[in-house]
């Protein structure tokens, strides 16, 4: 993910997760934690500042069976948004169309 990363249209979030200052694995162990207090098709945010994390979060993702649905990169933080598996992903942007 480079600094021309164009921005997502931000989802709508049922949980935020502020793992800026962790290092790897800690933002990971902390998102997995997360998500599994929400139900399937749930949407998590989560805020970090790990450099690794741009590659961790979507082979977490593919791992786990859940849905990323975007990153963005503000500077030294990075920003992504996760459906939880175990359900089919919906459309969560809030737009209205």
């Amino acid at each position: 993910m480079s600094e021309n990363t164009p921005s997502v249209e931000e989802p709508v979030v049922d949980l935020l997760l502020d793992a800026r200052r962790l290092l790897c694995p800690l933002p990971i162990l902390r998102a997995e934690a997360a998500i599994s207090r929400l139900a399937a098709g749930a949407v998590l945010a989560v805020q970090a500042t790990d450099p690794g994390f741009a590659q961790d979060l979507p082979a977490w993702c593919k791992v786990n069976g859940h849905h990323l649905l975007g990153m963005r990169r503000q500077g030294q933080e990075l920003l992504g948004w996760v459906a939880k598996g175990g359900g089919a992903p919906s459309d969560r942007t809030g737009r209205n169309e």
